[in-house]
């Protein structure tokens, strides 16, 4: 029984770590850039756009598609950056917790 006991106080601490890394997510912003900087969108941890910078020198009335590409893989840099920091996070959870590091979290 000792064993279901630890198990239970674990995951009470995941769920504990996982909350404050949530709210935290809410407020970090990571920045996706395409055209090496020319073309920049920074978002929250949750996926929410703040800010839009672009460079004139991508802005051509007459290639809108190119923008539009531009921006897609501004916005996608920026999620995956996301993406990266935020299991980083739950890797490290996961070992101070002293879970395997192929332990699947429910999250």
């Amino acid at each position: 029984m000792k064993n279901i006991g630890e198990l239970m106080k674990k995951a009470q601490q995941v769920q504990t770590q996982m909350a404050a890394l949530q709210t935290k997510m809410e407020h970090l912003e990571f920045t996706g850039e395409s055209a090496s900087g020319a073309v920049k969108i920074t978002m929250t941890g949750k996926g929410v756009a703040t800010s839009v910078k672009l460079n004139p020198s991508v802005v051509d009335k007459d290639d809108v598609e190119t923008l539009e590409d531009l921006l897609l893989v501004a916005i996608n840099d920026s999620k995956g950056k996301s993406e990266d920091f935020l299991n980083s996070e739950m890797e490290k959870m996961q070992a101070s917790l002293g879970l395997p590091k192929d332990f699947k979290m429910p999250f």
